[in-house]
């Protein structure tokens, strides 16, 4: 092979290399003849530096590790070696500046370095590398919370950089804590999912805590999970509208059906009710509301207990009409619940199109003596 070729050289031994079979000292010779007539080329010190170290020849490695990141700073697998390096021996900072380095040069690469982060992060030297950096928005900030998230041992460490983060001049945003939120609900920490939901709350958002989150549909909604969400808008519109000095009828939640099957859930939100007897009620207007189907309200259980309350909208036109029902939560099996507002369809035959409006200007639930 033609020697001034490098990028093929370079692409045919790391092919070899991926070989477990391969030729090691064959790859060493046909890249040290590369290199006498390409001194300045990191990839190739990397390259000899990856078979020594396969080699056994560890210190030799590093060293050729060290010049092919001299040559270049962002030097890939050099770079990966390296980070690997420092994370054994607890140089955790300066792991961090490198993990910096690498993935703002090779941002596709985070999963190669996923690995070692738990580690650094469990070490306050290197917890505070890391805080540091996503302070000043390092470019796989998201990256790294959403991977943290994926597994139980890690979530905590998610969380507890969201919580340092507030108050900073980078806040976390809602994806990040969304993220952590769900990640707590995958893993079944339903106590800490809501935990977290409490304490993102701006000052505005705090007033309209209660056992059901925003019971008035105030227009303030960010969509976390113990927020309202619109998991399927397809058949109809949601708007939300304030109803401080709205006037009779007015405000509140807006659903208005457009002539189409309607299947699924149309607005939901997770709620988390301790055990004991509740009542659930709810203030709506209609207009020309036509159901093929029902539309119902339920609450549900994520867990074996299942439904565990359901109430029917009734059709036509009304006004302010008061729709309540009674339920309890058992002390085992509910954990946490759903509150969802959907309907019967099973599938979206034009057979069954819903027609109207229906306005929702105040839910609430309120617990009940025993």
């Amino acid at each position: 092979m033609d020697p001034f070729n490098v990028d093929a050289l370079i692409a045919e031994i790391t092919s070899d290399l991926n070989d477990t079979n391969s030729d090691l000292d064959a790859s060493l010779t046909r890249a040290k003849g590369a290199l006498a007539v390409n001194l300045g080329d990191a990839r190739l010190y990397s390259v000899i530096g990856e078979i020594k170290y396969r080699q056994g020849e560890k210190e030799e490695a590093y060293q050729l590790f060290d010049q092919a990141r001299k040559l270049s700073k962002t030097e890939i697998h050099a770079l990966q070696r390296s980070i690997s390096r420092k994370i054994e021996t607890g140089d955790l900072p300066k792991a961090v500046g490198e993990i910096d380095i690498l993935l703002r040069r090779w941002p596709d690469q985070f999963s190669a370095i996923a690995e070692g982060m738990p580690t650094i992060l469990a070490n306050p030297d290197g917890y505070q590398a890391v805080l540091t950096a996503v302070r000043a928005q390092a470019p796989w900030r998201a990256s790294l919370i959403y991977a943290l998230t994926r597994t139980p041992e890690r979530i905590d460490f998610a969380n507890r950089l969201l919580l340092d983060l507030t108050g900073s001049s980078a806040p976390p945003n809602s994806g990040e804590v969304t993220a952590v939120i769900r990640g707590y609900i995958r893993q079944k920490k339903y106590g800490s999912a809501y935990r977290l939901f409490l304490f993102s709350l701006s000052e505005q958002e705090r007033k309209l805590v209660g056992y059901i989150f925003n019971s008035t549909f105030e227009p303030v909604t960010g969509a976390k999970p113990f927020d309202w969400q619109i998991p399927d808008p397809s058949g109809l519109e949601i708007t939300f509208a304030t109803s401080q000095g709205a006037g009779e009828g007015e405000g509140g939640a807006t659903v208005r059906f457009l002539n189409t099957p309607v299947k699924n859930a149309a607005l939901q939100q997770y709620i988390q009710l301790p055990p004991g007897l509740y009542k659930i009620s709810l203030i709506a207007s209609a207009r020309n509301l036509k159901l093929p189907k029902e539309l119902f309200w339920s609450v549900r259980c994520l867990g074996p207990a299942g439904e565990i309350a359901r109430f029917n909208i009734p059709e036509g036109t009304y006004n302010r009409q008061t729709l309540s029902q009674d339920f309890s939560v058992g002390p085992i099996a509910c954990p946490l619940q759903l509150l969802r507002l959907q309907t019967a369809a099973i599938a979206e035959s034009w057979r069954f199109r819903y027609v109207g409006t229906l306005v929702m200007h105040k839910f609430n639930i309120e617990r009940l003596p025993s």
